[in-house]
């Protein structure tokens, strides 16, 4: 059988050699590392505190050389090296308690070609870094996922997405890379250069190498005008055609109310920008319902609700309560009641409209599905969130707002959750949530085990039905060894695996790049 590969290595670096020259057990390799730049005792966790882990060894390369060196001497000692961004994947991909690198340092941007609309940047440049190195050429992203603060590598290797019927995930960005692997050192992927692989290393999830180096294709720089309204449920299903036409939107479901909330965004048009920008929402009137909700239910609050925005309200009221549904039903109307007096519009350049506010720590679950067409969708969108919302309203879990539905073009990358054959196929995204205090350990636990239960109650009667499979971000291998053996058949039915795994044997021979996570996902069943 063909190799995927040419055998092409790079050198290890004269001071890794000696290196491990001079160190013979595992306990000297390890100690041996700190001479490339390694740190012990470091916790690091995930945005939320829902995940953590206590490195071997912590590593923050300042160069691609180093990194090549760190990579070269963990394969060498047989040791675990995960790749790690931001961290702010919900479930933790990128942590270990093996070593962990992170390419925080490796940030720079490499180059700008205004011609052909392309940015050459290191993986660890922040996506809010290459949007400002953009401007100045009159550039942007096509598209953005909530947060800005993403490194790009981690950005591309987990699938992140936006929303737009029209708009690929964002691994669609990406024209050419540079992986760091264990077994071959650096490779160059593309279009051009083995494109199989290249697709398959797109969505790589740090699994195939580091990324050491991304080009992405931009779009000309662009201002959106943002529009917020609120509809019925039947409402959506009357227009929905017509709202999926936006070239960005997104559903807001409130469970336990008839208000859904429409968000679009649409280029501003030439001649639209000549008038005043549109009067900003009074946010202390429309916050109004959930302060007045928290001062009944908690008026020893009354000092600082003044004070709060409209997340922090949220998160203060779901706190007294959280998994009483009644109380969250309570604050879901709240919630819609602040919506409909949010409706309105803003106009601001494109990176600064698709993000937006998360609330605060949280457990969040989302899902892919297929549904038609770009500008068809078959009504399977619509169809989830029906089966969805009718099964929270008749059971007793404590859905708080929103569920958010997305949608974009299909991926070609295999390992996408958006992946499909068609050039034109659509795919939605769903996710559920639920919000964690910060500083109250029994309420947190609970809060887990009761989106754990909705998450279940969700993969065993709505995923298979639709089609529907986890972002790789979110998705967490269930405590169950039969529903975990379940969930590893459903991934080997809809991805490659068994191709990705492969590459895997290659490009890492010892499986130093993954994690428990990722060997609990895609190892084969006994």
């Amino acid at each position: 059988q063909a190799r995927m590969l040419a055998r092409t290595r790079i050198a290890v670096a004269s001071g890794t050699a000696a290196l491990l020259s001079r160190h013979r057990s595992v306990a000297e390799l390890l100690s041996g590392g700190e001479a490339l730049g390694g740190s012990a005792d470091e916790e690091i966790s995930n945005w939320s505190a829902t995940h953590s882990a206590m490195p071997s060894l912590y590593f923050e390369p300042d160069s691609t050389d180093a990194v090549g060196q760190v990579i070269a001497f963990m394969h060498a000692a047989g040791q675990k090296l995960r790749v790690v961004g931001s961290a702010l994947s919900p479930n933790g991909i990128g942590l270990s308690d093996g070593a962990m690198i992170n390419m925080a340092q490796c940030s720079k941007i490499l180059s700008v070609d205004p011609e052909r609309r392309q940015v050459t940047v290191q993986a660890g440049a922040r996506v809010s870094e290459v949007v400002e190195a953009l401007r100045p050429h009159g550039l942007t992203l096509q598209n953005y996922a909530s947060i800005a603060e993403q490194q790009i590598g981690g950005f591309v290797q987990v699938g992140a997405h936006g929303t737009g019927a029209a708009i690929p995930p964002v691994d669609e960005q990406v024209v050419s890379m540079r992986l760091i692997t264990p077994a071959l050192g650096e490779i160059c992927l593309s279009e051009a250069d083995n494109p199989r692989l290249f697709r398959l290393a797109r969505v790589g999830l740090g699994a195939l190498g580091v990324v050491s180096e991304v080009t992405l294709q931009c779009v000309p720089a662009h201002k959106l005008v943002q529009r917020v309204s609120v509809e019925t449920r039947a409402g959506i299903a009357a227009r929905h055609a017509e709202l999926l036409q936006h070239q960005h939107m997104r559903y807001m479901w409130i469970p336990h109310t008839d208000t859904v909330v429409v968000v679009t965004c649409d280029p501003l048009g030439e001649g639209d920008g000549g008038g005043a920008p549109p009067p900003p929402v009074d946010e202390a009137w429309a916050t109004e319902p959930l302060r007045e909700l928290l001062l009944q239910r908690a008026p020893e609050q009354k000092a600082g609700a003044s004070g709060m925005n409209f997340a922090q309200l949220r998160d203060a009221l779901l706190e007294l309560a959280p998994l009483d549904k009644s109380h969250v039903a309570d604050v879901n109307r709240a919630e819609a009641a602040f919506w409909k007096r949010s409706q309105g519009a803003r106009v601001d350049w494109s990176d600064r409209i698709l993000g937006f506010e998360c609330g605060g720590q949280q457990w969040v679950s989302e899902v892919a599905l297929p549904c038609g067409a770009v500008g068809a969708s078959d009504g399977r969108d619509l169809q989830y969130m029906t089966d969805l919302l009718a099964l929270i309203e008749a059971s007793d879990i404590p859905a708080p707002s929103p569920i958010e539905q997305r949608w974009s073009r299909r991926s070609a990358s295999p390992m996408s959750p958006a992946h499909s054959a068609g050039e034109d196929d659509l795919h939605s995204w769903v996710g559920i949530i639920m919000y964690l205090p910060i500083d109250r350990p029994e309420a947190r636990q609970a809060i887990t085990d009761a989106f754990w239960d909705y998450n279940a109650v969700c993969r065993r009667q709505l995923w298979p039905k639709y089609d529907a499979h986890q972002h790789w971000a979110k998705i967490e291998p269930p405590a169950d060894a039969a529903e975990r053996a379940a969930v590893r058949r459903r991934l080997r039915d809809r991805f490659p695996v068994d191709e990705f795994n492969a590459a895997r044997r290659e490009l890492d021979p010892k499986n130093i790049l993954s994690n428990r996570l990722l060997d609990a996902l895609l190892e084969a069943d006994p």
